[in-house]
């Protein structure tokens, strides 16, 4: 994912009112999935998304969760996850490091075609990668600053040649720098090729007429036999949360994705739906500026998380009962996710909170080289969302009642990432982590650079990553991100509410929408943050 796209999936704070998500399907939270039956071939539908994207190419476009749902019906990923969190080959049929893990070596699958006839082949990739993906230009070129270049070994293998040394190199191709696309019909497109994306997936590209509607058809040279299911998708921006649920309940549409805990919970009541639903790493909360005075002291962060109500919070965002108050970057369904962590985490405590708060206002050699005993005084910042000021103001509630002064102030999403890149605020709201390895998650946002958005680092962070760096043993990997945790719990450079629930709203037609596998049969990773792989999707009529 670039940065861009990551940020933008970031800015918005909530327990599961915005952007990418992950996990598993909550079990026991909702009726049933109606009876799926033999697959059947045939059939289209229409597909509500939350919003547009700019631009269909890898490298070029922006690709939220709306725009990663639509890739999956064109694009097939080198790379994705299983139901147990593991990354394996999808379009790659082997990925293999050497011993250090600076050279992963792919091969891939013999007598696949993009859908213009040109193969994928290594000389496709390479091209690609040094033309696009690169590029200056390309919003995937930090994403790849670590691969010094990608060199073909035969017709089907490359090596992608690293800097240094990561085991969790592989994660990165399951996103857009992993879906190949063809190197011939972009040339041939020029500025227009993010218009007309021509990929190896299940559906070719038809038409795309700007926030109305994009239609993909069957790919009937597609590689994997008996696939896909369906004869045509039509997918349709519709930004509007009501809009989108009542043309899914009035049966305009086929199926619909949200990311909102109160849509999800109306969706639930509709006859004749099924909801695929799934709750990941992703979670809302606040920013704490560590490079700012006062909050550069670990008891003003305490202080604030030890005041807040997270259930309160969640209720707020229309999250109750669905949604479990977040203590961390990885949630109950990750293989990473630690209970000493959990017990760790400040829960709310105000006679804490009051102890802490009133330790540091009355400590001669405060950080903030105010006089002992004067107050704190802080702006906390969101974008100016119904539902965030709502929730901005029980945050304010809160920490008022410890003491602190806090002025609330409304800001416009792009600023509000700006500000974030920047260190330009006290608190403010945001979101955090994602379905991608740990490695990533957690290097991006406590080392230097431009996502390190609280500014903390610590030398017990770096010594655990460079664990996560340099070995692919799963227990040494939990371990080290249960010590990085454990560290965060404790130094608390930011706040969480609650883990975001998404879901796939289909109607009872609509089958297979989480039940999609590998080619060898592996069961895949379902519906992470609302989007699905189309090519294994049937409909019963």
């Amino acid at each position: 994912m670039g940065l861009v796209a990551l940020l933008l999936g970031s800015a918005a704070c909530g327990g599961g009112d915005d952007e990418d998500g992950g996990g598993a399907a909550q079990e026991g939270t909702v009726d049933d999935i109606s009876e799926q039956g033999e697959p059947v071939t045939g059939g289209s539908i229409e597909v509500g998304l939350e919003a547009e994207t700019n631009s269909w190419l890898p490298g070029e476009g922006s690709f939220g969760n709306p725009g990663t749902t639509v890739a999956y019906a064109i694009y097939d990923p080198l790379m994705k996850r299983t139901e147990d969190g593991d990354v394996k080959p999808y379009l790659a049929e082997s990925m293999e490091p050497n011993e250090d893990f600076t050279t992963w070596t792919l091969t891939l699958r013999p007598d696949v075609q993009f859908h213009d006839g040109t193969p994928l082949d290594g000389e496709a990739l390479k091209t690609t990668f040094d033309t696009y993906l690169k590029a200056p230009t390309s919003n995937l070129a930090r994403t790849l600053a670590e691969v010094t270049s990608l060199e073909v070994v035969d017709d089907l293998t490359v090596e992608y040649r690293l800097a240094a040394t990561n085991s969790a190199f592989p994660d990165v191709l399951t996103a857009a720098a992993g879906w190949p696309f063809s190197p011939t019909a972009a040339a041939a497109a020029g500025p227009d090729a993010g218009s007309s994306p021509v990929g190896t997936g299940p559906f070719r590209f038809v038409s795309w007429q700007r926030d109305s509607n994009l239609v993909v058809e069957r790919n009937e040279n597609y590689w994997q036999d008996g696939l896909p299911y369906l004869d045509e998708i039509t997918f349709r921006p519709i930004p509007d949360e009501d809009t989108r649920l009542a043309s899914l309940q009035s049966g305009d549409i086929d199926a619909m994705q949200s990311l909102r805990q109160s849509t999800i919970a109306r969706a639930r009541d509709l006859d004749g739906v099924d909801n695929y639903e799934y709750l990941g790493n992703n979670s809302g909360g606040s920013l704490i500026n560590t490079t700012r005075a006062p909050f550069d002291d670990p008891r003003v962060r305490q202080a604030l998380a030890y005041a807040i109500d997270q259930e309160s919070l969640i209720e707020v965002l229309g999250g109750t009962g669905m949604t479990p108050p977040a203590t961390q970057f990885f949630s109950p369904d990750s293989p990473y996710y630690s209970e000493d962590a959990q017990d760790a985490f400040p829960g709310y405590d105000t006679e804490r909170a009051q102890e802490l708060y009133d330790e540091y206002i009355n400590d001669p050699a405060r950080s903030d080289g105010q006089p002992a005993g004067t107050q704190i005084s802080f702006t906390y910042n969101c974008p100016p969302d119904p539902s965030l000021n709502e929730l901005s103001q029980l945050y304010q509630s809160f920490w008022n009642g410890i003491g602190m002064n806090v002025e609330l102030n409304a800001v416009e999403q792009a600023a509000h990432i700006q500000n974030a890149l920047a260190k330009d605020y006290d608190v403010q709201c945001y979101r955090f982590s994602s379905e991608r390895d740990p490695y990533y998650i957690l290097s991006e946002a406590f080392t230097p650079g431009p996502l390190n958005v609280t500014g903390y680092s610590s030398p017990e962070i770096d010594e655990q990553l460079e664990v996560l760096r340099t070995t692919t043993d799963l227990e040494e990997r939990k371990a080290a991100v249960e010590e990085i945790s454990l560290v965060l719990s404790e130094a608390v450079p930011n706040l969480f509410t609650g883990y975001t629930l998404t879901d796939i709203a289909v109607q009872e037609r609509v089958k297979n929408v989480d039940g999609w596998t590998f080619p060898d049969d592996t069961k895949g990773e379902g519906v992470p943050g609302a989007t699905a792989m189309w090519g294994h999707v049937w409909v019963t009529d």
